[in-house]
């Protein structure tokens, strides 16, 4: 464990909170990515505190304060170690014992005929009616001048002006903000986003050096006065957003906050990443930044939360076609091309109205399990969107995050601590829940009814259960 505690150390730099509850957060997060597995016994105290550059006592509150959250057990005379925890199960369809997968953000799979029966066409023309060499051969990036039509057409009940020669297809979401923050940024620079931001963002700029600054949220999205007062402190290269039903708390920015965000963003020739990844999922949703700014808006959207995760395709709108050739080469060098049968495909369901379809189906599906969600969890106790397929589950005072989440990974049902999500610490004391996947919906709704069980309870009755 020498490198986990060299990189506790450097974190326990950077926060501002007490060390010892620093440390039982660390502990968490790398049970929770599995850095740390089940029954590994943690460094000695002594040894630990002599890494990290802290006193005994300081770390021996940290283990303590990480087995009061029921991440471990210590033992007389061995040592600490992480509790024993089930591993997570493979998801199911059914309720069978009810042990389902909640950690992926993955839109429901709706049990509709007539929908299947649309893509297994889609799939027979790609196979029987293309040429297969054409697909196996390197295409030009960005698709071709079929495919930025096809991806316009998508885009249209939210661009309606947007032109083909502005659009890229890419493999992924994941992709182009890659691209788009290693174009505006370099190590040592600032990005604005939301306090609570998607993952991959967090990710992306852990890899490139850039320092997320967080933005304060209230009910309306961003505070437009904070980021406002972030430019003329930081000077940020971009501010990053995700402005419908954010991932995790489902949030959607108020046009008016929007409009607001665009003044600032103008009047500190801020470019914006705007993610809207979940954007067709709502029947109504405010416009999208790009129509309030778009001379500095680089919208991002894509279909693995509007059909399936498994069709990375994604579609990057640049303010003109200028930039979009400027960033095709980026994108190029980063990821070659994206699959041609994969935007085939996509191609072929947005123009036959499969994809659309699609999005249909999926929304009907969420709203169904968000009304289950509403019967089952206490009123008031979390934060969602009646077509969404996720929710945030604020946690009452007796619970910890990681305690709670490791208390329902051991009856197999997977969420994710907020840890996951926040930019700065301390984390808020909340889980997201994830609505999608495979599991229809009785799984869903015995999963909901043991996540209400658990959060009814004390720790000290589950723990005593056990």
């Amino acid at each position: 464990m020498s490198e986990d505690l060299q990189r506790w150390r450097r974190a326990l730099r950077e926060t501002e909170q007490p060390a010892y509850l620093a440390i039982a957060d660390l502990i968490g997060v790398d049970i929770q990515s599995g850095r740390l597995a089940a029954m590994q016994k943690l460094p000695p105290l002594r040894s630990a505190a002599d890494t990290l550059g802290l006193n005994y006592t300081t770390v021996a509150r940290g283990y303590a304060e990480a087995q009061r959250r029921g991440l471990v057990d210590a033992k007389a005379g061995m040592g600490t170690f992480v509790r024993a925890i089930a591993p997570p199960p493979v998801a199911r369809t059914g309720v069978g014992n009810g042990l389902v997968e909640m950690t992926m953000n993955l839109p429901p799979e709706p049990r509709d005929v007539d929908l299947l029966e649309r893509m297994r066409e889609g799939l027979v023309h790609l196979h029987v009616g293309m040429d297969l060499y054409a697909l196996l051969r390197y295409q030009d990036f960005g698709g071709s001048p079929a495919d930025r039509e096809a991806g316009a057409r998508w885009l249209a009940p939210r661009l309606p002006e947007v032109s083909a020669d502005r659009v890229l297809v890419c493999p992924g979401v994941q992709s182009a903000l890659l691209a788009l923050m290693s174009t505006f940024a370099r190590a040592g620079d600032v990005i604005c986003c939301e306090a609570l931001t998607y993952p991959g963002v967090k990710g992306i700029a852990t890899q490139l050096g850039i320092r997320l600054h967080p933005l304060p949220m209230d009910d309306e999205g961003i505070d437009a006065a904070e980021f406002d007062a972030a430019c003329k402190a930081h000077s940020p290269k971009a501010l990053y957003c995700n402005p419908t039903l954010l991932n995790p708390t489902t949030t959607t920015i108020s046009e008016a906050r929007r409009r607001e965000l665009a003044t600032v963003a103008r009047r500190h020739n801020v470019p914006i990443i705007e993610d809207d990844a979940y954007g067709l999922l709502p029947t109504r949703s405010p416009a999208p930044l790009a129509t309030f700014a778009p001379e500095l808006t680089f919208y991002v959207t894509g279909l693995a939360k509007h059909v399936g995760a498994g069709l990375r395709i994604g579609y990057l709108i640049a303010p003109d076609a200028r930039q979009a050739k400027r960033l095709a080469t980026t994108l190029r060098t980063m990821t070659v091309m994206a699959s041609p049968f994969s935007i085939a495909l996509a191609t072929r369901w947005i123009l036959d109205g499969t994809a659309t379809a699609a999005v249909e189906a999926i929304r009907a599906e969420s709203a169904a399990r968000q009304k289950q969600a509403a019967r089952v969890l206490p009123r008031d106790s979390y934060l969602a969107h009646p077509e969404a397929f996720h929710l945030w589950l604020a946690l009452p005072p007796h619970w910890h995050r990681m305690a709670f989440a490791a208390h329902l990974r051991e009856r197999g049902i997977g969420v994710v601590a907020s840890d996951s999500f926040a930019v700065a610490q301390p984390a808020p004391e909340a889980v997201r829940v994830c609505l999608g996947g495979a599991m229809d919906r009785d799984a869903s709704w015995h999963a909901l009814e043991l996540i209400a069980e658990a959060f009814a309870q004390e720790p000290a009755a589950v723990s005593g259960a056990m």
